[in-house]
Parts: C-alpha cells; structure tokens; sequence
C-alpha cells in the first residue's frame, strides 16, 4: 500500500538521509545481539512464573480488609497453615457398617500420601445415612494441582464399588484453579502465536516476514518476563496466573501492532527510495511518534490500577506497563534493526520494488483498492454516516445496564466440568451447605460466649464451634449453655484455646459458602458483633470472596473516572501530535462510546447466550482501561497519518487519503489484537472468558465501525475546523 512522503515533500533516489557505513553494521548487530542475550536468558523463565506466582484470593487483599487480618490469625490458633480439603463419599444406599469400617480404612491410608499434613478427621456421618464427609489438611506449599486428584484416585482405589469419593472445599477449588491455569505457558500461548501467524502470512502473504514479527513479540515477552520474574522474587509485584495470560496477551498483541505499523512503513519507503539505510530512518520518523503516543496512553491506562485496594489489580498495571514498554522497544529497535540487515528479501516473494513515481502525491485515492473505495463512499456522504453510526452504537450502550457485575461464587470461576463443585454439591445434599468453609470469628476470651449466642441466633448459622487443643478432633461445639464435651458420654468439657486473650469459633452456615446468601450471613454477623460493641474479626472462605467483592465495586467506582482524567491530561499529548484541540476531543469521545456499546453488547451475550451466572465486578473495570487505552491507539494511527495527508491535500482529501492508505494496516493490527485476546478463552476461567470477549469485540467494533466509519466521517463533516487552531486549519492545499 503506498504512502505519501512526510511534509518535506518527495523524496527521490540518492535523495534521504545517509548513516555512514560502519555505523549501519555495528547499530543493527549490536541491537540484535542484545535481544538476543535477553530472550536468551529471559526464555527459560516461562517454566519458572509458579516460583514466584500465587492463586491465592486472600493474599490479594489489602491487609486492612477483615479476611485477610483473620487469615492471618487464624494459624496461630491451629499451630499450622494447612489448607483443608473435605472428603465427600456418598452411596446410593444408607451406608453400611462395612462400607463405614471401609470407608475408614481408605482415608487413614490418606495419611502417606506426601502432603498430607496433620491429623486426618474420622468420618463423619450425614443425618441421612448416606455420605460421610472427611477433613484433611494439606500442606500450604504443595501442588493441590497434582495432590487433590491423586488423593481422589488413592480413595477410588481402595473403596468398594458403589461408593463415590469427591474433593471439595478450599483445597478442591484451589487444585481446579491451578489446572485451569496450567495451560498457560503452552496451549494459550501456542494459541496466540497460532492466530497472529496465520494473519501475518494472509497480510503479508510473506514466508519471512511473519517470523520476523513473530520473533519481536516472542523477545519482547522474554525480555518483559525476564524483568518481572526477578522483581516478583523481590516481592516488589505480585504475580498470578491472571495477570500472567493478561500480560502474555498484551505483549504479543501490541509488540505485533507496533511492528506492523513500522512494517507497512518501511515497505512504502522501500518503493520510493532505492537504499535500505534511508528507507529506515524514515519508516522510524514516521513510526516514532504515533507508537511512542499510543503506547504511552496504554501505559498511562494501566498505572491507574495503582489505586485499586485490590492487590490483584494494583499489581497488573505495572506488570502489564513493562510489558508494553518492552513491546515498544522491541518494535522501535529489534524489529527495524531485523528488517534492515535482510532488507527486501524479508518481503519475499512478493519484494518491493524501488519506483520513484509512487511519490506522487496526487495519485488517486482509488489505487488503494477496497480502502479506497470505502473512503470514497464515506467522503459522499459522512453526515449521514456518523449520525446513523452513532445511534446503533448508542442503542448498544443501553445493554451495559443488563451486566450483572457484583460477583461470581467461588465454584463458578472454572468454566466446565469440576470435581470440587460436585463435591460441594453432594455436601449440601447431605450436610449443612457450609460445612467445611466455616465463618471465623475471632473474639476476646472473656466474649465466647456471648458472641456464640449471638451467632447462633442468626439463620445462616447452623452450628459454633470452638478451637481446643485438648479436644480429639482440635474443636468442640459451643451452645447457649458453653462449651460442650467432644467424646463420649460423661466426658468434660474442652477448654478453648486461646492466644494473646482471644479465641477462634467457627461458625457452620446453613449456605453454600460461596453463595450470596452466605456472604449476606457475613455482613450481618459483623454488623451485630460490632453493634455489640465486641472486638471481633470475621474472616473464613465467605468473608474472602466477600471483601475481594467489595474492594473490586470501589475499585471500579474509583479507578474508571480516574482514567477518564488521565485521558484527558493525554489529550494535551495528542494536541501536540496533532496540533489541534478538536480532533483529540473527538478521539476521546469516540474510544469511550465504542467501549459503551462492547459492555452492552457482551452484557447481552453473557445473559442470554452463554448464560453466565454473572461477573465480578473488576470485569468492567478491566474492560474499561483495556478497550479505551488500546482503541485510541488506531484512532491516533488513523489522525496522525490523516493530518500528514493534509498538510499536501487538504483537509477533506486529507481525511479520505488517510483512510484509504491506513486500512490495511489498522485493520491487521486490529485484527491480531482481537485475536491475541479471544486466545485467553482458551483458559478456562469465567473472568478471563469474560475480559477476553470483551476485549476482542471491542477491538474489532473499533476497527471496522469507528475508525472506519464514525472517525472519518465525523472529520469530513467537520472540515477544516477539526484542526482549529493550527494553521492547517485557515490553509488551503499546498
């Protein structure tokens, strides 16, 4: 696709810039050298992210939240960290004595098994007769995603047949993240880089030149990786499988849009200047300043995760910022320095040939094929068009007041099937629904009993019971009357155990932990402890999941204004690259509509087509800063090379040229980025699904409505007084 030359005018053969010779060998390898030796060192580090990464909710959490303050109490009172994992058997019969002495026999076997720390609970008998349930501390350190299904196989193994064995609780739901999450480094990535190839080859229709972007991508991650591993070891990021697959998206994504855009570029100046060193100074003056401004308002989108309370979100933007960064160097200096040293034959077999007539700058708009045509039909007539383009994006805005985004339970987050949730499923059948997750309450001594009295006159509640180190099994109910023996008959009571003056009760819902219910069970509880006046801290699974809630809903209430004025303060960027006041204002207010009609519309497909049970509430909040910090980038593309056009043209054919030259490169960039974005959904975790099918469609309404059609049309419409108050805008063609 040819471009026009730059405001100096056409630039003829033994005409350009000239780099002396040993210059233009030594910068090329020794930036080439230098990738090399990062992607080199950073590339084994992809086996390495679990070292330093955590899937752990809590460990999100501020540390001023309930939850986390009793987390971190709590393993004072039990002597350890395990992470309980409950045992479900269940029969289709009431069980019998032999299936019972069985069933016994199976999980104190459990106790060889490495990981298993601690002492093993004795079965415990529904009310039905026809499950037992088992607790069974694991250690916090092991590989829940290797250790629950092998205790799963262990216990298939030994009991008799009829008899099904389940592993739920917060072990059970930790393994089914760490699985989902395990494909990460192979198949998300495979996938990735599969669809951005196969794009590249049909763009490029090029053997060479997709592995060169490819390549860039690739290094870049390395490099970013590379960074991010060692400052995670130093505990100044945290890391997750989460912001892991975001990152790995987003470098490749961007790393391939900044590359195609200096590729497209340099191909052009390859038509019009006969040496490779000229060719590349100017594809990189024109390249320099739209990926410097779309990177830096991506960057500048991200740090406002700063401000979440959320750790999980605090921590993605600067992770996710290096990320970009690294994917604009990689872009602005490996791939120009590649590119450079195999010149045209990176374009075989289809090379650019030098031609100095294709500076001509007034050679129809219509040599652009289908661009051209396109660009042509909306300069007939571009009121029409973005009046009508407005409203059905408006329309698809009313859709976002149907996305439910107040969060998803906890057996919901896996996509697909799931031993925990079924297991979960069967202990509500035949136990209270919350056995397992207990709510913890830490209170002073000298409130025990008054708490567990006000405990148990909530209905959520099904049972308190008390931490006792001389009690069989380290706990021992409490009624209205005290602690209760926990043994037989004619036994005394237990004495609770107490640290620093407190103690731990546990409180049995009547609810599914992850439940809304349960979570409502959660703020009463502490609404009528502190009305009391006791010094309490409730904390548990419910507690968790309801704090992460919590701090999710003022993290978008906060962090989504904040961006806005963040755009707004890049707006006084885009004025300067544009030297106008109206066209960024435009820009802004496009990027905001389009990500309005992306949340309507995902709003309507996760209701009622896929039927998701909902999405958390940071679901909005990422697709916010995503889809209005990377739409703007192919708007900045489209304006700056439209204002370039301009300056030779005139405002109107400025608007049409631009379009017409930059279609084919937008439109493959943003087609690589949907597709680097839909590749999360092969990660089956609700929340990524969610971000993933967002993202991609926002990117592609962006592509092929707004920057082709609201943008330019809105420009027509305007004239010359979108480039108020630069001369451009009081100044016929040259």
């Amino acid at each position: 696709m040819p471009t026009p030359p730059g405001p100096s005018g056409p630039t003829h053969r033994g005409s350009g810039p000239r780099v002396p010779r040993a210059l233009r060998i030594l910068i090329p390898a020794v930036l080439i050298l230098v990738w090399l030796a990062a992607a080199g060192i950073g590339g084994p580090y992809f086996g390495r992210v679990d070292e330093v990464s955590s899937n752990d909710r809590t460990a999100y959490l501020p540390d001023s939240a309930e939850a986390t303050r009793a987390q971190a109490l709590a393993g004072d009172f039990s002597g350890s960290d395990a992470i309980p994992a409950i045992i479900v058997i269940t029969g289709e019969q009431e069980l019998t004595e032999d299936q019972l002495g069985a069933i016994t026999d199976a999980t104190e076997a459990l106790d060889d098994v490495d990981g298993v720390e601690g002492e093993i609970s004795p079965p415990i008998p529904s009310e039905d007769g026809l499950a037992v349930q088992v607790f069974v501390p694991l250690d916090a350190d092991a590989d829940l995603g290797d250790l629950v299904p092998q205790l799963e196989e262990e216990l298939s193994s030994d009991l008799p047949a009829g008899l099904t064995a389940r592993v739920t609780g917060p072990a059970g739901f930790s393994a089914d993240l760490g699985a989902a999450f395990a494909g990460i480094d192979g198949l998300l990535l495979g996938v990735a880089l599969a669809a951005v190839l196969i794009i590249l080859v049909i763009v490029y229709r090029s053997v060479l030149l997709p592995l060169i972007v490819l390549s860039t991508s690739m290094f870049a991650l390395c490099a970013a990786l590379l960074l991010i591993w060692h400052l995670a070891a130093a505990d100044v990021l945290l890391l997750s499988g989460q912001t892991q697959g975001i990152l790995f998206i987003l470098v490749i994504g961007a790393a391939t849009d900044y590359s195609l855009l200096y590729v497209a570029r340099y191909r052009d100046e390859l038509r019009r200047q006969q040496r490779k060193g000229a060719a590349t100074v100017t594809a990189l003056r024109g390249t320099v300043e739209p990926v410097l401004a779309s990177g830096g308002t991506v960057i500048a989108g991200l740090l406002c995760l700063l401000l979440s309370d959320l750790k999980s979100n605090s921590t993605l933007g600067p992770v996710a910022a290096i990320g970009i960064v690294f994917a604009m160097l990689a872009a602005l200096t490996l791939l120009p320095a590649i590119v450079y040293v195999a010149g045209r034959v990176a374009f075989w077999p289809r090379h650019p040939v030098y031609d100095p007539s294709t500076s001509d700058v007034s050679s129809p708009v219509l040599d652009h094929g289908v661009w051209g045509r396109i660009a042509t039909a909306v300069a007939r007539r571009p009121r029409t068009i973005w009046m009508l383009t407005a409203i059905v994006l408006a329309v698809g805005c009313a859709g976002a007041l149907q996305l439910k985004a107040d969060g998803v339970p906890q057996s919901d987050l896996v996509i697909g099937s799931s031993s925990a949730r079924d297991g979960q499923v069967a202990l509500g059948e035949h136990f209270p629904a919350g056995a397992g997750s207990p709510v913890q309450v830490i209170v002073d001594e000298e409130d025990l009993q008054a708490s567990t009295d006000l405990l148990l006159q909530d209905d959520g509640i099904d049972s308190v019971s008390v931490t006792a180190e001389d009690s069989p099994s380290g706990s021992a109910p409490v009624t209205a009357d005290g602690v209760q023996a926990q043994g037989p008959p004619g036994s005394p009571a237990a004495s609770p155990t107490v640290v620093d003056g407190r103690v731990l009760l546990q409180g049995t819902l009547t609810d599914a932990p992850d439940s809304a219910a349960a979570e409502q069970t959660v703020r009463d509880l502490r609404a009528a402890l502190g009305h009391e006046g006791f010094t309490a801290i409730v904390g548990g699974e419910t507690a968790t999941a309801l704090d992460t809630n919590d701090a999710s809903a003022h993290d978008r209430a906060l962090i989504i204004p904040v961006v806005l004025v963040v755009i707004l303060l890049i707006l006084l960027i885009l004025m300067m690259l544009l030297r106008s006041v109206l066209a960024p204002i435009m820009l802004v207010a496009t990027t905001v509509l389009s990500f309005g009609t992306a949340l309507g519309v995902a709003a309507l497909v996760f209701q009622h087509v896929f039927a998701f049970p909902g999405a958390d509430p940071a679901v909005p909040l990422y697709g916010f800063v995503f889809l209005v910090a990377l739409g703007i980038d192919y708007n900045i593309f489209l304006m700056t090379r439209v204002r370039e056009e301009a300056l030779h043209q005139g405002a109107r054919e400025g608007v049409v040229r631009g379009l017409a030259v930059t279609g084919g490169v937008i439109t493959s960039a943003g087609l690589v980025l949907a597709a680097t974005f839909a590749a999360l959904s092969v990660i089956p975790i609700l929340f990524l699904v969610q971000i993933a099918f967002i993202v991609a469609f926002g990117v592609l309404l962006d592509t092929f409505v707004v920057r082709t059609l609201l943008v330019p049309a809105l420009a027509l419409d305007l004239g010359r007084a979108i480039w108020w108050p630069s001369r451009l805008s009081r100044r016929a063609p040259r």
